[in-house]
């Protein structure tokens, strides 16, 4: 190969560099100094829990208590029993006797139309009793007694309309679950640092939740009914602003998840989730793009200029300048969404990141999926 071409993928990648060393340094290092602990505060906000299930049964039996069960004056849990065909509606209906606050919808398959997550949503919404929603997933667990209390404090203040969490995967081990959590831990950054920054662009339905008027005001999900998924990050792209959005990292207000246990599973999920980026604002989106694009490129120009003698070692310095950015940057937050044991291999995981990103990213483009289970 002519030297001139290595030098001009040497190029590449320093301009590749260069943008993802900004991005780091501007977009994403906001985060740290939110990442902290608290005390539940002392509110009596009224809050209903919304949680859609599809057969969820042995979820429901799993983790629905821990939620029923929460240390918090007053709420409810609205669970929408959307289409389920194994035992849910037994399991509910024996839980509904025994938990005064538990809220039962169920929704039936229609002859004429799909139904999907965001009409579920949209039925749990307005059979919620109150304005302040709280929403995860059938298959999440909160951390603690205290996620409920320390979600809605977030709403005392009447200027924030939606309260963005964070939802850990558990650690199984094994390459699959750590490359789940690592773009769990990074997609996290990313989605909590633009909020600290007033340009919220997305949120994650396992855990976040938003005022039923804000809902109502927006006309819902009407916008982005025919895309499948999005009834988390979508309304939030659409609806968030430089002021009405919070953000919570306390430990005690996660909700953990059960990951994916094959590459095949976790693949039908990936593609479900990203279809909804093409309706992001088209800052959001270009931001975005140029971010998974560079991250890409910049591995791909390396791969090349490490193999020419001429080129290696400044290939290697960027690798490595950049890895020891990312860990002054990332330390913290690692370790807080409990990911410490990820770091040392971020170069792999990395790539690996920026990889799936980037096909997924195009299959959403082009594709369309019809379940949302």
């Amino acid at each position: 190969m002519n030297v001139l071409i290595y030098y001009a993928f040497a190029a590449l990648a320093g301009i590749c560099f260069l943008f993802q060393v900004l991005y780091l340094l501007i977009r994403q290092s906001s985060l740290n100094k939110y990442l902290s602990t608290q005390e539940p505060a002392n509110v009596n906000i009224p809050v209903s829990v919304v949680i859609c299930a599809r057969n969820e049964a042995e979820n429901l039996q799993r983790f629905l208590p821990a939620f029923l069960n929460q240390k918090y004056p007053v709420f409810e849990v609205v669970l929408v029993n959307d289409c389920s065909v194994d035992d849910s509606k037994w399991i509910l209906e024996a839980m509904e006797k025994e938990y005064s606050n538990l809220k039962i919808v169920t929704v039936t398959e229609s002859r004429n139309f799909v139904t999907g997550k965001k009409f579920a949503v949209t039925m749990g919404i307005k059979a919620a009793k109150y304005d302040c929603l709280l929403f995860t997933d059938a298959d999440c667990e909160p951390a603690s007694e205290n996620w409920i209390s320390l979600m809605a404090a977030e709403f005392s203040n009447p200027e924030n309309d939606i309260v963005l969490g964070y939802s850990p995967y558990h650690k199984t081990g094994g390459l699959l679950n750590a490359m789940i959590r690592f773009e769990t831990i990074k997609t996290a950054i990313n989605y909590l640092s633009a909020a600290v920054k007033g340009d919220a662009y997305m949120g994650v339905g396992r855990n976040m939740g938003y005022r039923k008027q804000l809902f109502f005001d927006n006309k819902g999900f009407a916008s982005h009914m025919h895309i499948m998924s999005g009834d988390d990050d979508i309304f939030v792209n659409q609806n968030a602003t430089s002021t009405n959005v919070a953000i919570i990292t306390d430990h005690q207000s996660f909700t953990l998840s059960e990951p994916k246990r094959t590459f095949g599973q976790w693949i039908r999920q990936k593609r479900r989730h990203m279809g909804a980026g093409k309706m992001y604002k088209t800052r959001h989106k270009r931001l975005l793009t140029l971010d998974a694009f560079t991250g890409l490129l910049f591995y791909a120009a390396l791969f090349v200029c490490i193999g020419n003698p001429i080129t290696l070692y400044s290939a290697l310095g960027m690798l490595v300048l950049r890895w020891l950015l990312q860990l002054i940057i990332y330390i913290k937050p690692f370790k807080h969404f409990w990911g410490k044991d990820l770091l040392w291999l971020m170069p792999f995981y990395d790539l690996f990141y920026y990889l799936s990103i980037n096909v997924f990213g195009l299959m959403g483009a082009f594709g369309r999926t019809k379940k949302w289970k």
